[in-house]
């Protein structure tokens, strides 16, 4: 058994009583059931700051990676409370949570967008040049109050794609942060461009970060570090580490794969602005026909007929020495939680029933989806060594957990293994557990993920999903 908030490695008996972990002893439990998981690893359950695969087959795939709680947070959604509801409707598999969304908050008020809280309205509306135009003062008062009443009904922080919308004024991120620190909630941005990449950006986007967080207050949370920084990766962390040295409340998550994955009418892959990124079309693939972008004008294309369709992007070379040790610096930073950056299932074919298991043929996704926390076990931990098996664990439970902590007490439940302890639980096998997902095929489920458990319930058991299991609960702020 592996706690990473008391240090406790040891051989250990858990005993699970409804939702709770009740005993954790040296001698041997007894109770109504008794699983035998003897020569594996007993943790808490893998918490995931940054997912947007939120459908329940999504949800098990998760399950088979080791995570137990998926939050959308670096997109968020508005009205957040009906994203709360549509999912409580059906239930899921695992826990389940909303950041409230500044770039949907933005379309509804600066360009007129019905949002109908739904999860997709980002992706349907990515290249509208209408909400990413420069706001009044009156458009930000109303964005912010929208953000604020999304905050009131329970919104983990607030989720700031303005790397999607890169041209707005700095004082309008500056007003977020302004509400997010009033509130004392998070903030999880998606940053605007590296000043390497385009000295004309209004603001260098790492700085932009470390900057609010030091003239707000707020907690400012680093999306995916390793995509949006890629080989300037040092110069951002000196950035970070000046900043929290100073005071400031900087937190980082990345994920271990070269390629990044988005919606192909996102800003940075208009085909003008691609060579900012030391990018070609052919860096990019279309997910929905396993294309390699062929040139300027089919990506153009596509960004004018599917905006909102995924595709997989390069920006590191995993096969290279160099590019492969950048990756990995941006995981084994100080403090960096492992996030999946999960994305939703593009259907080739008909789309099945919602509690269809398992997947028929015809989904496709990036591997980060399905293999994130097997492949950080397996690369970072048993091939090269570069964290012990309990840091690995921490980087993956308690360190997103008390990310969220100050904001959302239920978080000082998860990511930890004691009595009291929500029993979200994973057991694994340390020498066998891999990630098995490839961009060819990115619904491979891990293995050597032996069981999951969500708030005392089974989801996966003897490496298998548990059909009829929806145990997930909602994770709010405030209580």
């Amino acid at each position: 058994m592996i706690d990473p908030a008391s240090g406790l490695d040891a051989v250990r008996d858990v005993a699970v009583d409804g939702a709770s972990v009740a005993d954790v002893s040296e001698t041997p439990l007894h109770g109504r059931l008794e699983v035998d998981v003897s020569r594996h690893v007993v943790c808490p359950g893998f918490i995931d700051l940054h997912s947007h695969a939120q459908s329940i087959a999504e949800h098990r795939l998760r399950a088979l990676d080791g995570v137990t709680t998926a939050l959308e947070l670096e997109g968020g959604v508005t009205p957040v409370g009906a994203a709360y509801d549509h999912l409580a409707q059906r239930g899921r598999p695992i826990n389940y949570g909303f950041s409230s969304s500044w770039a949907m908050a933005r379309m509804a008020e600066v360009a007129g967008v019905d949002l109908g809280g739904r999860l997709d309205t980002f992706l349907r509306h990515i290249n509208d040049p209408a909400w990413q135009r420069p706001a009044s003062a009156e458009d930000v008062s109303r964005i912010v109050g929208r953000l604020s009443a999304d905050l009131d009904a329970g919104a983990i922080g607030i989720g700031i794609l303005v790397g999607y919308a890169p041209l707005i004024d700095p004082s309008e991120y500056l007003a977020v942060a302004e509400l997010a620190a009033g509130a004392g909630a998070p903030t999880f941005t998606h940053a605007r461009e590296l000043i390497e990449a385009n000295p004309d950006t209004p603001i260098d986007g790492p700085s932009e970060i470390v900057q609010a967080a030091a003239a707000t207050g707020a907690h400012m949370h680093y999306c995916h570090i390793n995509s949006t920084s890629r080989r300037h990766i040092d110069r951002v962390h000196v950035l970070i580490e000046r900043a929290r040295s100073e005071g400031a409340t900087v937190t980082t998550e990345a994920y271990p794969y070269g390629a990044g994955s988005t919606a192909v009418g996102a800003w940075f892959l208009d085909p003008d602005r691609l060579h900012r990124m030391g990018l070609t079309p052919r860096s990019i693939t279309y997910v929905r026909t396993g294309e390699r972008i062929a040139d300027a004008a089919r990506l153009a294309e596509l960004r004018e007929t599917d905006p909102g369709g995924i595709v997989i992007v390069d920006f590191l070379d995993e096969d290279d020495p160099d590019d492969r040790a950048l990756l990995e610096r941006a995981i084994v930073f100080e403090d960096a939680a492992v996030a999946s950056d999960a994305m939703p299932l593009t259907w080739t074919s008909r789309p099945p029933a919602a509690m269809t298991w398992p997947l028929p043929p015809g989904a496709v996704v990036h591997p980060r989806t399905s293999g994130t926390y097997a492949r950080t076990l397996r690369t970072l931990v048993r091939e090269r060594g570069l964290l012990t098996l309990p840091e690995a664990i921490r980087r993956c439970t308690l360190v997103p957990a008390q990310i969220l902590a100050d904001a959302v007490p239920a978080m000082s439940r998860k990511g930890r293994l004691e009595p009291g302890a929500d029993a979200d639980i994973v057991v694994f096998d340390p020498d066998t557990v891999t990630d098995n997902a490839t961009y060819v095929d990115g619904t491979r489920p891990s293995s050597g993920i032996e069981h999951v458990i969500v708030a005392g319930e089974f989801v996966v058991r003897d490496t298998q999903i548990v059909p009829d299991a929806l145990p997930g609960r909602p994770v709010r702020a405030g209580g």
